[in-house]
């Protein structure tokens, strides 16, 4: 035999057996995992990560975490969360008092703008943590970036007619029934401001309020035309019908067509209603006269903003006629 195969334990004593198979007798069953678990349960799904999100809230809410008090969200103050918007916001000039930073953020050429604008606006900038941002934009999608908005101050309804009318001036304002879409009340804004309107008076319920995205929308008109809120319309255009103002709805079956309106020089409160539903039936009937646009046939109906600036422009040519 070759190499040391006479040297005492270099060849195994134990010679290598044939192996024969079982016959599939000793197969380990497969055995089910049951049951789908439900996305709650799946560690890495996006809904339990919502819910383990959720139960350390209030944690955070009281600084349990941290060991030392987060500030808390005030009541009123809207929210513009992630860097595309928070962006808009700066170059739309809308109002806000603080700027939210994470810790160690990336920046890129969003990151980079929104800092400078908000140096050049004179806007609070504040780092913190990101837990502390989830809270305050109510575990929202934010990338690191969040924008706090005041509340807005709205003005007094019950009083605009008359200190109009004390300044000499021949009241021009818009009254929206049931407009709950922030952009369309941007855009009334913004016509408002083009067609020398003296303010919008919207409802406490059911309507938009003036958000961010109105603020976008109104083109910076949100600044300089003043925005009151009621609590009853109908009560409201009862005030100033008694103040001496005349009050006109829009309706597509309104009895008077708008060419035919010869009030415009009036002091007048234009009420515009959803595009869905229109003007409420109370609203209706205590309107004076109910306008209705021409259009062709074609169109079936024009939507709030739009309705508005053909009005106001129609009634602003009256105003400046000689």
């Amino acid at each position: 035999m070759a190499g040391n195969s006479k040297r005492k334990g270099a060849v195994s004593s134990r010679a290598k057996k044939p192996t024969v198979g079982t016959g599939g007798n000793n197969k380990r069953k497969l055995a089910g995992k049951g049951p789908t678990p439900k996305a709650e349960a799946r560690t890495y799904h996006a809904a339990s990560k919502r819910k383990v999100a959720a139960k350390r809230a209030p944690e955070r809410a009281s600084g349990a975490r941290s060991g030392r008090p987060t500030r808390p969200r005030k009541t009123g103050d809207e929210i513009v969360a992630g860097r595309n918007s928070v962006l808009e916001a700066l170059r739309a000039e809308i109002p806000a008092k603080e700027l939210v930073i994470a810790h160690r953020l990336e920046s890129d050429e969003r990151t980079k703008e929104i800092l400078t604008l908000a140096l050049e606006q004179k806007i609070t900038i504040r780092e913190a943590t990101r837990e502390d941002i989830d809270a305050l934009t109510e575990y929202g999608i934010h990338q690191g970036v969040a924008l706090r908005l005041p509340e807005y101050e709205y003005y007094d309804a019950s009083v605009l007619v008359k200190a109009l009318k004390e300044h000499g001036k021949k009241p021009l304002l818009i009254a929206l029934d049931g407009i709950t879409d922030p952009r369309n009340l941007g855009a009334i804004l913004r016509s408002a401001g083009a067609f020398g309107a003296h303010g919008v008076v919207i409802t406490e319920r059911r309507s938009a309020g003036l958000t961010a995205s109105a603020w976008k929308s109104s083109a910076g008109a949100a600044a300089r035309v003043p925005v009151a809120r009621v609590t009853n319309m109908v009560r409201w255009l009862e005030e100033a019908k008694e103040a001496g103002c005349f009050v006109v709805g829009l309706d597509a079956d309104g009895d008077v067509s708008l060419p035919k309106f010869d009030n415009g020089s009036d002091p007048l409160v234009v009420v515009v209603g959803s595009e869905g539903k229109g003007l409420g039936r109370l609203v209706s009937e205590t309107c004076d006269y109910i306008l209705s646009i021409p259009m062709s046939a074609a169109t079936e109906s024009l939507n709030a903003g739009i309705a508005s600036s053909v009005v106001l422009y129609a009634i602003s040519q009256q105003r400046v006629a000689p």
